[in-house]
């Protein structure tokens, strides 16, 4: 007996379009889709919740040297003009050292960071493993499981497939 629903697609285009519903249901906080869609999406998303609670604190703060272009006041880089070997004038980018207080993952919870990123696909403008550490570890720690919920809807018009809506508690 198979652990997981075929959902009538091929391998690749299944798993696909897990990893988009899960990426939905987290940044959204609610998605609408099928019965058996919802059933599945709710089991990743939910051992993902679990396993960025048990790893939200396992990291170390480091204090780094970073070397970076100095800016000026509009966000601008700062140039200096630099005379090279053979006479030639060129602008060169004036560069300062810092150090920063940076977290460095614990090799648990960068395994931890590398198992979500396989369930999930890259956002542009947003960090959602930063948010599922951060915020939903945060909110759903003092909770023992059942991170999710489906409420059923109608059936579809066109197939007559039970349709819910999965979202976040």
């Amino acid at each position: 007996m198979a652990g997981t629903r075929k959902l009538g697609r091929p391998t690749d285009q299944r798993i696909a379009m897990l990893k988009t519903q899960t990426t939905d249901l987290l940044l959204n906080g609610k998605i609408r889709t099928t019965e058996a869609r919802a059933k599945e999406v709710k089991s990743i998303v939910d051992s993902l919740i679990a396993l960025a609670i048990k790893e939200k604190d396992n990291y170390e703060e480091v204090e780094v040297k970073v070397i970076k272009a100095k800016l000026d006041n509009k966000g601008h880089k700062v140039t200096e003009k630099v005379t090279s070997k053979n006479g030639k004038d060129y602008l060169k980018v004036v560069k300062e050292e810092k150090t920063e207080k940076r977290q460095k993952d614990m090799p648990s919870r960068l395994s931890a960071r590398r198992k979500m990123m396989r369930k999930i696909n890259k956002v542009d403008g947003v960090d959602l493993l930063a948010k599922l550490f951060d915020e939903y570890a945060s909110k759903y720690e003092k909770r023992q499981g059942g991170y999710t919920r489906i409420l059923r809807l109608d059936n579809r018009r066109g197939d007559n497939a039970q349709e819910v809506i999965l979202e976040l508690i």
